[in-house]
């Protein structure tokens, strides 16, 4: 099985190369199943029930989040309606929507997606360790596949998921930080790793948003209006191998531009 796993995808520029993009690299690495981190789809903080579903639409088969689910409160409803945009799993009972979901690939095998989101520099939710603990005891037996997307700020913590689940997951894929690292690999237990997958947008920015903006806010200390810039827009992501166990076979970095 070939998962592909797309960065946060951030404002118009994002959902273009999504769009663009993906056709060709389903095709020639054979992916079976596609998750993309979407928190950020509208107007680069965010999502919204329409880009949500323009992106389900595109191709894309499970959508992940994290802290920034809650910008758009018309998400709400919808989050309680699908199990195709998940929130992190570790936010507390009654908080809407799911952290979870089980899909059936092109293929025809069960697969797991999970969302969590670290607490370290982030918001002091539930323990992001016990609550897979909880999730992964919940899947139903025939589930080999499990994707974990870890959606945090520090690297310690997105390493520390990664020897947590190794062995007992498929991947773990960082999120959040919209800059791809170069520390793809397969744990010795056979779980695929990344610290942080990357982003889908604007490269020639700051995580996505006008340079200018974002220097006047660190150089004044006031706030300024996220912007999303508009240059050199790549979708970034990695292919994850599986053998018919669940295990990682291989993982490997994808950057694509938009010409």
């Amino acid at each position: 099985m070939n998962i592909l796993f797309i960065g946060d995808i951030v404002g118009s520029p994002g959902r273009r190369a999504v769009e663009e993009l993906l056709p060709r690299l389903v095709d020639q690495h054979a992916i079976d199943l596609v998750v993309a981190n979407g928190e950020n789809a509208a107007g680069g903080v965010g999502i919204t029930p329409p880009v949500a579903e323009q992106l389900l639409a595109m191709g894309v088969d499970v959508l992940t989040s994290g802290n920034h689910i809650w910008k758009h409160k018309e998400i709400i409803p919808y989050l309680e309606d699908t199990d195709r945009l998940l929130r992190p799993a570790n936010y507390p009972p009654g908080t809407p929507g799911r952290g979870w979901t089980v899909v059936e690939t092109a293929v025809g095998q069960k697969a797991a997606v999970v969302n969590l989101e670290g607490r370290v520099f982030m918001n002091p939710l539930e323990c992001p360790f016990r609550t897979v603990d909880q999730v992964l005891a919940s899947l139903p037996a025939e589930v080999r596949a499990v994707v974990v997307d870890m959606h945090a700020e520090a690297t310690s913590e997105k390493l520390a998921m990664g020897w947590y689940l190794d062995g007992r997951v498929s991947a773990v894929i960082g999120t959040h930080t919209h800059v791809q690292t170069a520390d793809a690999r397969v744990l010795p237990r056979g779980t695929g790793y990344i610290t942080d997958v990357g982003m889908t947008g604007p490269v020639d920015s700051v995580i996505g948003m006008k340079t200018e903006v974002i220097l006047q806010r660190f150089l004044t200390q006031l706030p300024q209006p996220f912007k999303v810039a508009s240059q050199d827009v790549q979708l970034q992501a990695v292919v994850i191998n599986l053998d018919l166990a669940g295990r990682c076979r291989e993982i490997s970095r994808i950057v694509a531009r938009l010409k």
